[in-house]
C-alpha cells in the first residue's frame, strides 16, 4: 500500500423490521413495482396526492372548511381536487390562494419523499374552469395570428396558465414563447 493512503473497510449493520413494522414493510415491498416498471411511476404518484390529500384535509379541518378530497393521476403528476360548498376563500383573486397551497401541499410531499412534486391542486374545480377560458383564448390567438401573420402578444399569466396556451398552440401545429419577467411574464404566439 502506498504511503499517505489509508484503507478504509466499511461495514454496515442491517437492522431487520419486528412484529407490524416487518408486515407493514413487507406489505410495501409486495404492492411496490420494480423502479423501472411503469407502475412505479404511477404508484409513487399516487402516494404523493396521498401524502397532499393527508395535509389538506389537516389544512380544513384547522380552518374549519368542509371540503371532499379527490386523488387522481393526470399524464405525469399526481392531481388532487376539493369540493365542498363555498371554498371561494381557499382559490383567492387570480387564483393566488390556490396557487400557495399548491405550494405547500408540495412542500408537504417533498418533506415526505425528499423528492420535488408536480402535483396540481384544484378547488371547487378553479383550475378546470380556467384551463377552458385559456383554450378559447390561445385559439383565439391562433387565428388571429394566422390571419394575420404577426405575433399575438397576451397578458400575463401564472406558469401553469402559460403551459396551458403553450400546449394549445403546440396542439394547433404553431409555436409559442414565454416573454418578460415575473409578473409580467407572459405568452406570445408566433406565426407560422
Amino acid at each position: 500500500m502506498d504511503e499517505g493512503v489509508e484503507q478504509v473497510t466499511e461495514t454496515t449493520e442491517t437492522v431487520e423490521p419486528t412484529g407490524q413494522d416487518a408486515v407493514a414493510q413487507d406489505e410495501r415491498e409486495d404492492a411496490a413495482p420494480a423502479a423501472g416498471e411503469p407502475g412505479a411511476r404511477v404508484g409513487r404518484l399516487e402516494r404523493e396526492g396521498d401524502i397532499a390529500a393527508d395535509y389538506l384535509e389537516e389544512l380544513l379541518d384547522i380552518a374549519d372548511l368542509d371540503g371532499d378530497l379527490d386523488i387522481d393521476v393526470e399524464g405525469d403528476r399526481a392531481s388532487v381536487s376539493i369540493v365542498g360548498a363555498d371554498l371561494s376563500q381557499l382559490v383567492g383573486p387570480q387564483g393566488e390562494v390556490l396557487d400557495a397551497l399548491q405550494e405547500l401541499a408540495r412542500l408537504a410531499v417533498y418533506r415526505e419523499t425528499g423528492e420535488r412534486s408536480r402535483l396540481m391542486l384544484d378547488i371547487s374545480g378553479h383550475r378546470a374552469e380556467r384551463r377552458a377560458a385559456l383554450e378559447k383564448l390561445a385559439a383565439e390567438a391562433i387565428e388571429e395570428s394566422r390571419t394575420t401573420g404577426d405575433r399575438v402578444s397576451l397578458d400575463p399569466m401564472s406558469p401553469f396558465e402559460r403551459k396551458v396556451v403553450h400546449n394549445a398552440v403546440a396542439a394547433a401545429g404553431l409555436s409559442s414563447e414565454s416573454e418578460g419577467v415575473e409578473p409580467r411574464r407572459h405568452v406570445v404566439v408566433l406565426p407560422s
